[in-house]
């Protein structure tokens, strides 16, 4: 009998192993230490007051596969060469093929002042605690709204924008709105990379009137200060124009700052200081320690996997799933419900004798993008960035799921939970 061991118990690792006991008879051992399972893409709802926070989260000795050997620890080292893993006690755990999907981490540190500042005072994230941004959100009276998020790689990127649009709405019926510059600061250049998507985002700006800062590195937070510092990756100049408004007569590059509200911004040794009253971000991120500091990471520090194939590039009995890989795609569970059942093929295939699967991955991603309370948009996308929208929309009557649309709310809100805790944690396609 072959032995799986997978390092992660969040949605990938859940996922490849009940889909591996249906596939056949194997030693499956899943290293993980968290004693609860999260569904995380519910946190918007809650930083937003229309999703209970205790309902995203579920025991992980509840949602572990019968049969599965849970081992309680994290893993400390990645021994590849001898097809080993050493656990956070010192125990080696050998393996014929090891999964890895130890998801992200989130480190504050890569932002000057961020630890100090986050979910303290104004500054909130739905990334580290959603029922903070909440209270923020609440208790908010009025003045700049900043809404921003680091240079690095995130889940879900469209998760900045999704809180930034309920908090508007919110602002509308809590009487503060007119009182209120509603700010999107992002080191991007797009509001998104999905043409048809982007181009309804854009109106739901237009409409919300929210000022769009793109190519915004942050690089400093002075929390005390409320003030966001940020290094302009674009060079204004180079246009005859300029980023903020001054008393002469030039022109903001509006692809730079779109829709310019007249918010405080100070300027120190080439930065720009968005002050604020209240922010919410995505903090920076990056792949675990444990992939990092890896014979198995790439350049940038990333799991280093084929991207149609999941398989590692070095060691053909290793692959990888979801957030810490190198796949050029968005880091999302929807990602996953499609990684999943290709790694699953490829590994009982190899341990059949077999060769790899002649499935291959195609970058799929989906962003369900909330526009406001009772609104959604659904990015459904690949590697080229190309809108494919899922077939079975029609059955909700959607006929273009890049438009703003009460029943795709209905499907984040309602539907998507209940496939995910029936379906996806059960080794049921969907």
């Amino acid at each position: 009998m072959k032995n799986i061991l997978i390092i992660g118990g969040g949605t990938g690792g859940i996922m490849t192993a009940a889909q591996l006991l249906k596939k056949g008879k194997y030693a499956i051992t899943i290293l993980e230490p968290a004693e609860f399972h999260y569904y995380q893409p519910a946190w918007t709802l809650v930083g937003a007051d229309t999703y209970d926070f205790e309902k995203t989260k579920r025991t992980m000795a509840s949602v572990m596969p019968a049969g599965v050997n849970w081992v309680k620890e994290y893993a400390e080292k990645l021994d590849p060469a001898n097809n080993a893993v050493i656990t956070g006690s010192g125990k080696t755990i050998n393996y014929d093929y090891l999964v890895l999907s130890p998801g992200i981490k989130i480190d504050t540190s890569l932002v000057e002042g961020l630890s100090e500042a986050i979910d303290k005072g104004v500054v909130c994230s739905n990334y580290t605690n959603p029922k903070f941004t909440w209270e923020v959100l609440k208790n908010f009276k009025g003045g700049t709204a900043l809404f921003t998020q680091a240079a690095t790689p995130i889940k879900c990127g469209g998760a900045p924008q999704k809180i930034m649009y309920l908090a508007e709405d919110h602002f509308q019926k809590s009487g503060v709105r007119s009182k209120t510059d509603v700010v999107f600061a992002s080191p991007g250049g797009v509001i998104f990379g999905v043409k048809p998507v982007a181009n309804t985002l854009m109106e739901v700006v237009r409409r919300k009137d929210i000022n769009l800062r793109f190519h915004h590195k942050l690089v400093k937070v002075d929390g005390d200060k409320r003030i966001a510092w940020y290094q302009i990756t674009k060079d204004p100049k180079a246009g005859g124009c300029v980023v903020m408004q001054d008393k002469s007569e030039e022109t903001i590059d509006d692809t730079i700052n779109y829709n310019n509200k007249n918010v405080k911004v100070d300027i120190e040794n080439g930065l720009y200081g968005i002050h604020f009253d209240m922010m919410h971000l995505a903090p920076p991120q990056t792949a675990p320690d444990l992939i990092r500091n890896s014979e198995l990471a790439n350049e940038a520090g990333w799991l280093d996997v084929d991207k149609h194939t999941m398989q590692q590039v070095k060691h053909p009995n290793i692959f990888g799933i979801g957030d810490a890989t190198s796949l050029p795609t968005a880091k999302t569970g929807a990602a996953i419900r499609k990684q999943v059942p290709i790694v699953v093929d490829s590994i009982s295939r190899l341990a059949a004798g077999q060769s790899l699967s002649t499935k291959q991955y195609n970058g799929y991603s989906s962003c369900p993008l909330v526009t406001g309370y009772g609104k959604m948009v659904l990015a459904e996308f690949d590697y080229d960035s190309n809108f494919t929208p899922d077939p079975k929309l029609k059955q909700m009557l959607i006929k273009d799921s890049s438009k703003e649309h009460l029943r795709l709310w209905w499907l984040k809100k309602y539907i998507l939970p209940r496939l995910y805790w029936n379906k996806m944690m059960k080794g049921i396609d969907v």
